[in-house]
């Protein structure tokens, strides 16, 4: 099957990083990229309009969640994803394998699939490979996941192991279903934060004909140490592949120049609008947390350096406000701002990887964002 997508790189002078476009069936992205998460079918307050305002290039929508509601069927019938949703640019759909590794007891695993009480309304649940690519063949999403077994990096090696070797069976059986070829579909690296079992499964992952490969695994309560130590063994293994990276789940600013420097391409995660929600803003000058009486009475911006709609329209007084009177324009300006925030440092990485500032950029940000015993003010 030929790949509906095309990924176009060029090597840089910082470690692996590289600079590159991924063309996809809705529209090209400009790599490395961060992708916010529409869990279902929205990032949370925010409208399409928002998200191309903030520099969105590309989304991701979750599997597990809209096949329980609304239900990819009748998703399918309304004209896909990206009409439902009225986002035209590319989406990315996980397999729901993370969702999954959330449940905790309330799933159970064998070499099928995985049986789960659904968390909406209790009602049993089945989801195996199979059921993965048949769900986001009928969300339309331009890149589909491999189901794949993701377990705590604590457990014992002989688990971990045995989550890796069903993950890469499981890998084969998604390749086996999938029947759009308008429809990208990447694997997943696992493994923990073992070496030798994280070498393999690259090993074991790329050599499959995928059109994209994924580290998945990481940022689930492992230490910095043991996550920037994973990434440099996977892009070891990974050195000669050419084909687009995403490492998933990690979204937080320091974590963008480790992985970029990794060559790692894409990345999603909820982390800067799910604390946005909770009055923690991104600025240019660390974070901020609104909820802090202090700023009740701060006139100025967010960020002078920001020229997002709160930053430009709203003092810091005012969202300060929002949030205390419980107002839903907080929530909408704070995950605004954050995008922002987010999609802005990924554009300033792509410029640095471009003119050789990639250093002087990150030393800036860690500045901000790596000193501070908690990293608020």
């Amino acid at each position: 099957m030929t790949s509906p997508i095309s990924f176009t790189f060029r090597a840089t002078t910082t470690g692996q990083a590289r600079l590159g476009t991924l063309s996809t069936p809705h529209g090209v992205v400009d790599t490395p990229q961060f992708m916010p998460v529409g869990t279902q079918a929205t990032v949370k307050s925010l409208t399409p309009g928002d998200l191309r305002t903030a520099g969105a290039q590309m989304i991701l929508a979750n599997t597990y969640h809209l096949s329980l509601r609304p239900g990819h069927e009748r998703i399918a019938r309304l004209g896909g994803l990206h009409r439902f949703m009225g986002w035209d640019g590319p989406i990315l759909t996980d397999s729901g394998g993370f969702q999954v590794f959330s449940l905790g007891h309330l799933r159970q695993v064998d070499e099928e699939g995985v049986t789960f009480t659904s968390h909406l309304d209790g009602s049993p649940q089945r989801l195996t490979p199979e059921r993965a690519i048949e769900i986001q063949e009928a969300l339309g999403s331009d890149v589909a996941m491999a189901f794949d077994q993701l377990v705590d990096p604590a457990l014992p090696g002989p688990a971990v192991r045995e989550a890796m070797e069903r993950t890469h069976r499981w890998a084969a059986r998604c390749l086996a279903a999938r029947t759009r070829d308008d429809q990208a579909l990447f694997g997943i690296i696992q493994g923990g934060v073992d070496e030798r079992l994280r070498r393999h499964s690259a090993a074991a992952i790329a050599a499959l004909p995928f059109d994209g490969l994924a580290i998945g695994g990481l940022s689930v309560g492992e230490s910095k140490a043991d996550m920037t130590r994973t990434l440099d063994v996977v892009a070891d293994a990974l050195a000669d592949d050419v084909r687009v990276r995403y490492l998933m789940g990690v979204g937080s600013p320091l974590d963008f120049f480790d992985a970029v420097e990794r060559g790692v391409d894409l990345f999603d995660c909820v982390l800067p609008t799910r604390v946005a929600r909770n009055g923690q803003l991104w600025t240019s000058e660390g974070k901020l947390n609104l909820r802090n009486a202090r700023f009740l009475d701060e006139a100025g911006p967010i960020d002078p350096a920001c020229g997002c709609e709160a930053c430009r329209n709203h003092s810091r007084a005012y969202v300060a406000h929002l949030f205390r009177a419980e107002e839903l324009l907080a929530y909408r300006l704070a995950s605004l701002h954050n995008l922002t925030y987010t999609l802005t440092l990924m554009r300033q990485i792509r410029s640095a990887l471009a003119d050789g500032s990639f250093a002087s950029v990150r030393e800036g940000v860690t500045a901000h964002y790596g000193d501070r015993r908690d990293g608020v003010r």
